[in-house]
């Protein structure tokens, strides 16, 4: 029984050893066709919306057609879409996602709900997976979830349709954030604002999938996930610019400044006196009057002769050529301009500020999570990078069916995928301990032992044999060993050829004749 229970661990831990090997990806990135991936099975879980782009995507997304606001161009949306398997580090066969096909280009398309989703005191999860194949060094790869509308499922969809959450990476230059950006209705004018997130998350930038998930709850906090890890916490009413609800109150426009009202906190003392033996007129730097002009001192200029003019061979052996001035030093006698200390002023009011009064188009909304009705999900984005692929989009109400989903997905390909990356940009061996040759080990590497230490024994012994027979005793330690037994092979073979002894003769241990 204990024999074949080990026998069956061992083959366990066989097949697990092969799996693992076999999770690999062909150099530069691109995937080993003959590697072994598990195979793309589509999830049974229900949302409100919930996408993996099957083969019938098509009748659920349209490219939009429509011309971008603001802009000179007729067809403004001249990018690409198709729906296609990743072209580096794949991590389950078959698994396609929506591809953005060309760079330097404006895409949009988008996908029109069955049934519009209605947030109201409800969570909202909104979880996608991103993977820039070509890298991003430029460009959006965000989505926008759009409000309820007749223009939904339309091809018009475009930069000027109203959205009612904006949210994914961006980068260009310096700017690398996860947008979450949310479109607020003022109740007392209608009037829609943007809220842009403080201090947003920076993006995961990789050629690996990536998963976004913005949780937003009906307590008015949100939370954002980067591969399933918390990346940001907060609260709609709290980190927002601008804030959801206006001051209470507003500076009075009408308010002025009286024209008596005093500002300046500090004024000349009025008692302050200049003393009698202030210097007022002396200059800070006067002639040492110590300095003698050099007797060798020449004061003549050059004549009127236009030749070229060179270096005065007579300033090279004077002290100085030109009119002598007394050198300057410090003025003992010198304070500076005298100017009257400051004193607090006594009428000081302090700065003055317009007064307060009520903020006419004050509201309190303490539930922003109540958005607008979400008819449709879009992307609408311009990247100088293509293959840009979104995938296993998720939709709805439920963080425990959003996790679900990322475990029978993300947490499915992103392991596969490291793989793949490793193998495609295999890490340098770091370099061996280089070791002193006392160090070495006999059985870590016999030959590099005996190479390092007869090496070592031989240039010690050059400058002092009896220090290289101290420091280094296992050379000539092998030496004598080798000179032992190199006699005794000697004596052997001499004495080999003596007769046998009487005893060994007698008990029939000699050989015949």
């Amino acid at each position: 029984m204990r024999s074949t229970a080990l026998i069956a661990l061992g083959a366990a831990a066989l097949a697990n050893a092969q799996l693992e090997d076999s999770v690999l990806s062909a150099v530069d990135g691109k995937d080993d066709k003959n590697v072994w991936v598990p195979a793309f099975t589509p999830t049974k879980l229900k949302a409100p919306f919930l996408e993996q782009f099957t083969d019938d995507w098509e009748s659920r997304w349209k490219p939009s057609h429509a011309k971008k606001a603001d802009s000179e161009e007729d067809w403004q949306y001249v990018g690409n879409w198709a729906v296609e398997e990743p072209v580096v580090f794949q991590g389950i066969a078959g698994d396609k996602g929506l591809v953005v096909k060309d760079k330097a280009a404006h895409h949009a398309i988008s996908s029109h709900f069955t049934k519009p989703i209605d947030n109201k005191d409800k969570t909202l999860v909104v979880q996608y997976e991103v993977k820039l194949q070509s890298f991003l060094e430029c460009g959006g790869a965000y989505l926008k979830l759009l409000q309820e509308n007749a223009a939904l499922g339309t091809d018009e969809f475009s930069n000027s349709s109203p959205y009612v959450i904006m949210f994914g990476p961006d980068k260009c230059g310096s700017t690398n954030k996860v947008h979450f950006i949310f479109r607020h209705k003022n109740p007392k004018t209608g009037e829609y604002e943007e809220k842009h997130l403080d201090a947003a998350p920076a993006a995961r930038i990789s050629k690996q999938s990536v998963l976004y998930t913005l949780i937003v709850r009906p307590d008015q906090t949100f939370e954002i996930l980067i591969d399933g890890e918390s990346a940001k916490t907060g609260s709609l009413l709290e980190n927002f610019t601008p804030a959801v609800n206006p001051a209470k109150e507003i500076d009075d426009a009408a308010d002025k400044k009286p024209a008596d009202w005093i500002d300046e906190a500090k004024i000349v003392d009025p008692e302050a006196k200049k003393p009698a033996d202030w210097l007022d007129s002396e200059p800070d730097m006067i002639p040492d009057p110590e300095a003698e002009k050099p007797e060798d001192w020449d004061d003549e200029e050059d004549g009127d002769w236009l030749a070229p003019r060179v270096s005065n061979p007579k300033c090279e052996e004077a002290s100085g050529c030109g009119p002598w001035e007394q050198p300057k030093i410090k003025n003992p006698a010198y304070k500076g301009k005298w100017s009257a200390p400051r004193i607090d002023n006594p009428a000081y009011k302090g700065v003055w500020a317009p007064r307060k009064i009520a903020n006419p188009d004050y509201f309190e909304d303490d539930t922003p999570s109540n958005f607008e009705p979400i008819g449709a999900i879009g992307f609408e984005i311009w990247t100088m990078q293509e293959n840009i692929l979104f995938d296993n989009i998720y939709i709805g109400h439920s963080e425990e069916d959003a996790e679900a989903f990322r475990k029978e997905t993300f947490d499915v390909k992103k392991p596969i995928e490291q793989k793949a990356e490793e193998s495609a940009n295999p890490q340098p061996e770091a370099p061996k301990e280089v070791k002193s040759p006392l160090d070495l080990v006999f059985l870590d590497d016999p030959v590099f032992y005996i190479k390092e230490k007869w090496e070592l024994f031989n240039e010690l012994f050059k400058r002092n044999p009896v220090e290289a027979i101290k420091f280094v005793p296992e050379v000539p330690g092998a030496i004598a060993v080798g000179v032992l037994a190199l006699l005794a092979i000697l004596i052997g073979l001499l004495g080999g050829g003596q007769g046998c002894s009487q005893q060994g003769a007698s008990q029939g241990e000699c050989p015949e004749g």
